[in-house]
């Protein structure tokens, strides 16, 4: 793969954090302004350098066990003349990209794979007017106000053998898309074109089936879903980021992510959205929420010592929680296709807000602890 590919592979998970304006204005940028309209910005826009789709949940079977799923599909697009001027219709145009994983939680086991694609054939792709992306046999697909999903992953042989897992899931909004950021853009910079284009189904009422080494479990819960898409890739100095997505048992949601300095410090750029139980959502800047870790998890595999677990504070929501992790180890190797060693954990938080005691449920994501990414 071009090196340059495989660089800006490192945009990919789940926040885009911006950089410079793209070579030779071949994508565009995302910019201010920016109206979406549904359901056609569910689609691919091809028009951006990189974009994903990204669902997080978590189940029950009918018998109280409970289980965590992340499917997320990457598209990136190549500015590479070579590549471009190739008449082939194998030519890597755009590449696709997805990541799944499950959480066993009443075994405390974790499962992840990941595949990596071309437009070519129809093996990979994405629609431009509607909700449809797909490698293979993974797949997310609109269909009327609901989304069907579709994952598996067959039993394996070898040193990590699994009996393999699946999904087959439909997830109905229990409120609109929320837009993230301000003026249509969720800004990662303080210069031109740092940004992406940015919304969520932040409460996806989930039903459907799991299967783990070949048994089926009908499972109800709550997913949540993020679109982005946007053309600038990480600065020099942004190593990594944290972010969450939160649904507490009073109906609300939230969304924030730090982006981190190699100084150590957030930068400005970071950013949330609080969202009501009727569907309203408010802007939150950097200085109005602060996380701070409050547990360690030592990955055997990569050495990275990522922080799962932590202390939330929003003042301007009197609001107070503590997230734990599931399991500790939620960490995934994406050495077949972003390339990219990340931890995304099925979480619990716990606290107060406005006082009262509050519960809820959500992911968390962490990423450039393996490796920064301005390395």
């Amino acid at each position: 793969m071009n090196k340059g590919i495989v660089a800006s592979l490192t945009f990919f998970l789940a926040l885009s954090v911006a950089s410079a304006e793209p070579p030779q204005g071949t994508f565009e940028s995302a910019k201010p302004g920016y109206h979406f309209s549904f359901p056609k910005d569910h689609g691919s826009h091809p028009t951006f350098r990189t974009e994903w789709w990204y669902f997080t949940g978590q189940l029950q079977s009918g018998d109280g066990k409970e289980y965590g799923y992340e499917l997320t599909f990457f598209r990136q697009g190549s500015d590479n003349p070579e590549v471009l001027k190739n008449p082939s219709r194998w030519a890597p145009r755009h590449l696709y990209l997805a990541h799944f994983a499950m959480t066993d939680i009443p075994q405390k086991r974790f499962y992840y794979h990941d595949r990596m694609s071309r437009e070519a054939i129809g093996r990979a792709g994405a629609k431009t007017d509607r909700l449809e992306v797909w490698i293979d046999p993974w797949r997310a697909v609109q269909e009327g106000e609901t989304i069907h999903l579709q994952a598996e992953e067959k039993p394996s042989s070898g040193k990590e053998a699994h009996g393999g897992w699946k999904i087959d899931l439909t997830l109905s909004p229990a409120k609109p898309p929320v837009i993230h950021g301000e003026d249509g853009i969720s800004k990662k910079g303080e210069e031109a074109g740092q940004a992406s284009h940015y919304y969520s189904f932040t409460r996806l009422e989930t039903k459907g089936s799991l299967w783990i080494d070949g048994k089926e479990e009908k499972v109800t819960g709550a997913s949540w879903m993020d679109h982005e898409f946007g053309s600038s890739i990480l600065n020099s100095h942004q190593v990594g980021w944290d972010w969450f997505s939160i649904q507490l048992e009073d109906g609300s949601e939230y969304m924030f992510f730090q982006i981190r300095r190699d100084n150590g410090e957030k930068d400005r750029a970071s950013s949330g959205t609080v969202v009501s139980p009727d569907g309203r959502s408010r802007h939150l800047t950097a200085d109005q929420f602060t996380l701070t870790p409050v547990q360690y998890w030592k990955s055997p595999a990569s050495r990275a010592n990522y922080p799962v677990g932590w202390k939330i504070e929003i003042p301007s929501e009197q609001l107070s929680l503590e997230s734990q992790p599931v399991l500790a180890e939620q960490e995934l190797i994406t050495s077949k296709s972003t390339r990219i060693t990340y931890w995304e954990g099925a979480s619990r938080f716990n606290g107060t807000k406005g006082g009262k005691p509050m519960t809820g449920k959500g992911y968390v994501e962490l990423t450039g602890y393996a490796k920064p990414f301005n390395q």
